[in-house]
């Protein structure tokens, strides 16, 4: 399902990577909440396509439910939080997903 590198992205990577690219700075999807906008797969799947290929779009924006950044890149995430003013939770190391989940709408 998602190809190796050597050949690129299948479809539906190609759809994940869109819909994180089109994150608004500022703003957060979490694993699931980006499954359900295209419609297919689930936060797995979307962990894996962001794990083969995420480093090519802002993959900061992406969150587990709870806020928790992406598992590995917890202090990098971070400085991007601060750098693009996304909200954080009084602990400063989680995103305020009240406040910060994106709908995928264009408005931000």
């Amino acid at each position: 399902m998602f190809e190796s590198e050597e050949s690129g992205p299948d479809d539906y990577a190609e759809e994940v990577l869109a819909v994180v690219e089109r994150i608004p700075p500022g703003r957060v999807m979490a694993y699931g909440d980006i499954a359900e906008y295209v419609g297919r797969g689930g936060p797995r799947q979307v962990g894996a396509v962001m794990s083969a290929w995420g480093g090519a779009v802002p993959w900061w924006r992406v969150v587990r439910a709870d806020g928790r950044p992406p598992p590995c890149h917890g202090g990098q995430a971070l400085s991007h939080y601060v750098a693009e003013g996304t909200p954080l939770r009084p602990s400063g190391e989680r995103v305020n997903m009240r406040e910060a989940r994106w709908d995928g709408e264009t408005r931000t």
